[in-house]
């Protein structure tokens, strides 16, 4: 999901330096599921059938849906070359600035429920915290840029903040 995001994306280019700091989180958070999951976790045949696991792979797949259909929206804003901001409109950008960074949180969140561990929560709780803090920087910049921004619209959770 991130390359095909990254090269889908228009606007101005990345830095090398996120980038690689990007990949290198990925790739260590990536390997630190990974070897609980492998090495660590333990599920009973009853598990697949636990309310945990079946919401949490509920939420997984409703999180990834808001975030592809978010990032599309975004990414349909600019035409091939251009650099200029536009309101995002329709969707849940009808309710908040952050429709893709919800979209996400929900997505982790439900992995994190559907996995029931330790390193599963963190990744999700960071990620709440990393994606919470760029939605309402957005929100702003949003308000500061667009005089006619919809004042209804909070920054990631809808009608709430």
């Amino acid at each position: 999901m991130t390359f095909i995001y990254s090269l889908l994306t228009r606007g101005r280019p990345l830095s090398a330096v996120i980038f690689l700091r990007a990949t290198a989180f990925c790739i260590g958070n990536g390997l630190l599921q990974a070897y609980y999951l492998v090495y660590c976790a333990e599920y009973p045949e009853e598990w697949y059938t636990d309310v945990r696991f079946s919401f949490g792979v509920f939420l997984f797949i409703l999180g990834m849906g808001i975030n592809i259909h978010s990032d599309c929206m975004l990414r349909q804003l600019r035409k091939p070359g251009e650099i200029i901001y536009r309101i995002p409109q329709g969707g849940l950008f009808t309710y908040v600035s952050g429709a893709n960074f919800l979209g996400e949180i929900i997505e982790w969140m439900g992995y994190a429920l559907a996995t029931w561990s330790v390193p599963a929560f963190a990744f999700a709780f960071f990620t709440l915290c990393f994606l919470g803090k760029q939605a309402f920087y957005h929100h702003r910049f949003y308000l500061k840029m667009f005089k006619d921004y919809p004042k209804s619209r909070k920054a990631l959770i809808p009608f709430i903040f």
